[in-house]
């Protein structure tokens, strides 16, 4: 099983740390659907969870602006 991503821990972060993690989720999307398209993709729950944990950093990271 995947550990998800809280939100309460994306909050702790620093931005710096947020955007690096949001572009490191989004980096392992695109290696997962291209496992998924040449067919040797094992868990295919994980790309769900990886998805929702992009838009949780999203939300977060658009929380924190409309702050500032």
């Amino acid at each position: 099983m995947v550990r998800a991503l809280k939100a309460a821990d994306a909050r702790k972060a620093s931005p710096e740390d947020r955007l690096r993690k949001l572009a490191e989720l989004r980096i392992e999307l695109l290696k997962l659907r291209l496992q998924a398209g040449i067919g040797t993709l094992k868990d295919t729950a994980k790309v769900r969870s990886i998805k929702r944990d992009i838009a949780r950093l999203q939300t977060v990271i658009r929380e924190s602006s409309k702050k500032e």
